[in-house]
């Protein structure tokens, strides 16, 4: 798994037992692989971009492919697994532009998304059968292609008795509500807007960094709150649930604009860092907290690099006090590989599961996901 964020590879190794809510799943071993400044550059010249050079995105699916298929075998190297061991890679690849119709409102044509990183070349490069390019049966059954976490979640992390909510800060943020009548008709999942790709943005582009570690930047500033309600105004957030978003939307001229209309273009670094953490904070308790039933309960459970930023997770416990909190590495999974495992579980179902019934709502169409290649 490689996200929006596009810090390096997630790699999971999974082991498996039975499929749908029988799943059983345990995570043997897990690696993030930085990725060099030339291979971020090299996807950033096309990376939620309108206009780009199209060779440079025929040239890196095969090449975004085999460097995948590398990075796997290093792992498997590292942790002495021959690679005939493995039955199934599973393969989100590099997302390099997401295009739901909430965003590109163009209403002959459907939702899209596009990932990088051809599956035929990681099958060859390792010499293991690949799962990839998951998202595209979501968006031809209706969906919007993402979030995909739904799927896993519900099979993994339902409790008999306890309400879920699990809430990933990838790039940008989504979470999946998980009914503790097991219910899989009542499942919901959404986008909120941005986890981390603002705040990783003007990092990278104020301090030179790929990340406000420890959230040390933002809490050297003050929060503006003008420009707070300026970034809060776009019709994303108005939109119904669910919806989908991406960096296309949020980026370093969404907030430009924000700055403009609230006159703080002059705004320091760190104030500006601070108001963007808090921007992710109060919108992912805002859209917790309008779908969620004031007379029930709910456990909160946190996975993504947001969960390592001590100004989101403050701002969540004073935005929603009455929402325990825990990551997922309380329920077996570690925070940081759940999206990688999340990708294995949606191969496991495609080749051993069958088709569990979502209901005919929006957002969760019941599909099985992922195109098979094989090394030869």
């Amino acid at each position: 798994m490689s996200g929006t964020s596009m810090d390096g590879l997630d790699v999971a190794l999974c082991r498996f037992s039975g499929s749908g809510s029988q799943t059983q799943i345990t995570l043997e071993k897990f690696d993030t692989i930085t990725f060099s400044e030339d291979i971020k550059e090299e996807i950033r010249r096309i990376f939620a971009k309108k206009e780009i050079d199209f060779q440079q995105l025929c040239l890196l699916n095969p090449w975004i492919g085999q460097l995948h298929g590398r990075l796997v075998l290093q792992c498997l190297d590292k942790w002495k697994i021959e690679p005939n061991e493995v039955d199934i890679v599973a393969s989100h690849g590099q997302t390099v532009f997401h295009a739901p119709k909430i965003l590109h409102k163009l209403n002959k044509f459907p939702n899209a998304t596009l990932q990088i990183g051809d599956g035929d070349h990681i099958a060859v490069t390792t010499g293991i059968i690949t799962l990839s390019d998951f998202r595209q049966k979501h968006c031809a059954a209706g969906g919007e292609g993402a979030p995909l976490a739904v799927y896993g979640d519900y099979f993994v992390f339902s409790k008999q008795g306890e309400n879920r909510l699990m809430l990933n800060m990838g790039g940008i943020a989504n979470f999946t509500y998980l009914p503790g009548n097991l219910n899989s008709h009542e499942v919901f999942v959404t986008d909120t807007g941005p986890g981390n790709t603002l705040i990783d943005a003007f990092a990278r582009k104020f301090f030179n960094l790929p990340y406000d570690e420890g959230g040390k930047i933002a809490a050297s500033g003050k929060i503006h709150e003008e420009l707070l309600r300026c970034l809060k105004k776009d019709p994303f957030f108005s939109a119904p649930f669910p919806k989908t978003t991406g960096p296309e939307l949020f980026s370093l001229e969404y907030v430009l604009l924000a700055q403009q209309h609230s006159g703080t273009t002059s705004l320091s670094p760190e104030d500006l860092m601070a108001t963007l953490t808090r921007f992710s904070a109060e919108t992912i308790a805002e859209a917790i907290l309008k779908v969620c039933k004031k007379e029930e309960s709910y456990h909160l459970y946190l996975s993504g690099g947001g969960m390592h930023n001590p100004l989101i997770i403050s701002a969540l416990r004073e935005l929603m006090p009455d929402y325990p909190m825990a990551v997922t590495d309380s329920l077996g999974i570690s925070g940081d590989a759940k999206e990688a495992v999340l990708f294995a579980i949606l191969a496991n179902e495609t080749l051993c599961g069958g088709l569990t019934d979502f209901g005919s709502r929006e957002g969760v169409p019941s599909v099985s996901m992922g195109k098979i290649s094989f090394p030869a």
